[in-house]
This record gives structure tokens, C-alpha cells and sequence, in this order.
């Protein structure tokens, strides 16, 4: 039995671009898709997934939480640990 189940519940920290663009190329390659596939099914050019996997920290928002989508992920904002002031 395969121990990279993609239906089991990824929780996962991201604190830089960088962080996100491993875990993207991690799904991306236990999916099966080559980075010419995602950019396809994603409508964006294939250098968009080279730089997002690379980390970089410029890129558009929305196209990065597309991206995301497709590869059965969503983005949940919520505060720190510790009191409100994220202390």
C-alpha cells in the first residue's frame, strides 16, 4: 500500500516563497505532472512554475492560489500561536 496517500490531510508551515515553491514541486512530482503540464492545465507560461518552484517571491498572487487549487490544495490564513499579538 502506497504511503503517499494525496487524499490524506497536508498541514504544512510556510514562512518564505521559497518553503511554498518546494511544496509545489513536491506535489507536482508525486502527481505526475511534468512542470509543461501544470503550466497547461494551470493557463500559464512554464517559466511561471520554474519561478514559483524556485521560490520566487514576486510572482502573482492569484495565479499562485490557481496553481495551488489545481493541485488539490487551499491556502487557510490564521492567526500565530499565543496570545492575540501573536506573542
Amino acid at each position: 500500500m502506497p504511503t503517499n496517500d494525496i487524499s490524506a490531510p497536508l498541514t504544512t508551515t510556510i514562512r518564505q516563497s521559497e518553503d511554498l515553491g518546494k511544496l509545489v514541486r513536491q506535489l507536482r512530482s508525486e502527481q505526475g505532472l511534468l512542470q509543461i503540464d501544470l503550466a497547461g492545465l494551470a493557463g500559464t507560461g512554464n517559466r511561471f512554475i520554474v519561478d514559483l518552484e524556485r521560490g520566487k517571491p514576486t510572482l502573482q498572487l492569484q495565479k499562485v492560489l490557481d496553481v495551488l487549487d489545481l493541485l488539490g490544495l487551499e491556502v487557510i490564513v490564521r492567526r500565530k500561536g499565543g496570545d492575540r499579538h501573536g506573542k
